[in-house]
């Protein structure tokens, strides 16, 4: 087995990896989870604010 059949090989199984990522990634069944996933960032409440003691003014 040459250094060409090997290259040929991994070729191969990495095509064969993506491939099956790709079905994985945009199957119909992970759609709602993915679109839930998306929305994450948004979803975080700001954290509380320490107050430092000192009062802050409002411009409005």
């Amino acid at each position: 087995m040459s250094i060409v059949d090997i290259r040929g090989i991994a070729t191969l199984f990495v095509m064969i990896a993506f491939i099956g990522v790709c079905i994985w990634a945009f199957s119909s069944k992970r759609k709602s989870r993915f679109e839930e996933a998306a929305l994450l960032p948004f979803s975080d409440e700001e954290p509380p604010q320490k107050d430092s003691g000192k009062e802050k003014k409002h411009h409005e």
